[in-house]
């Protein structure tokens, strides 16, 4: 079948952290007419950029052609696009998602993709990662998921790896870690 262009369309980004405005930025040439954002609160000096208003979440996916979910995985995203959000969305919008793969709960998603309710989805991130092979989003007609590759670069990498040295080095001389991460220490 044949796509749709962006031309006059809404444009709904969840998360406009840096992640989120730089997206919008890139999307905006498409020939977008209005962009709508939604997170846990307004950020006027990242909206004003991409002339984006501040709406909630139902009426981000009740406008929204395309939904680019660009928020960070908490307690409060963590399955925020299931049964109930897939209802609200407009009918044949896109659904890109590009933050964490527990934002969205796939089961929710395989329904609502059977019951056209979307025109596509996009994936970047999944639960697992990667997707098991024979696993129904894999083939859906309707669903494209791609390798989660967004550090596969030279200069990434190079990154990471100084970054890593760093820490190790801040760490064995009693210095606070650059990047410190603690998981399940108290």
């Amino acid at each position: 079948g044949l796509g749709s262009q962006f031309t006059g369309k809404t444009l709904g980004i969840v998360g406009l952290g840096r992640i989120g405005c730089a997206t919008g930025r890139r999307l905006l040439p498409f020939g977008f007419a209005r962009v709508v954002y939604t997170g846990s609160q307004p950020h006027s000096d990242r909206a004003s950029a991409l002339n984006a208003e501040f709406v909630g979440f139902h009426e981000l996916l009740r406008l929204a052609d395309l939904v680019c979910v660009c928020c960070p995985l908490t307690d409060r995203t963590r399955g925020m696009f299931g049964r109930e959000a897939f209802q609200h969305m407009k009918p044949g919008s896109i659904l890109v998602n590009t933050a964490r793969g527990a934002v969205i709960d796939q089961e929710a998603l395989l329904e609502a993709l059977d019951a056209g309710a979307l025109a596509h989805a996009a994936l970047d991130v999944t639960v697992p990662e990667p997707l098991p092979a024979g696993h129904p989003l894999l083939c859906h007609p309707k669903c494209t998921v791609l390798p989660h590759i967004g550090s596969a670069t030279e200069e990434t990498r190079n990154a990471m790896a100084n970054l890593a040295i760093d820490n190790a080095l801040a760490a064995v001389l009693g210095q606070p870690m650059p990047a410190e991460v603690c998981i399940g220490m108290e």
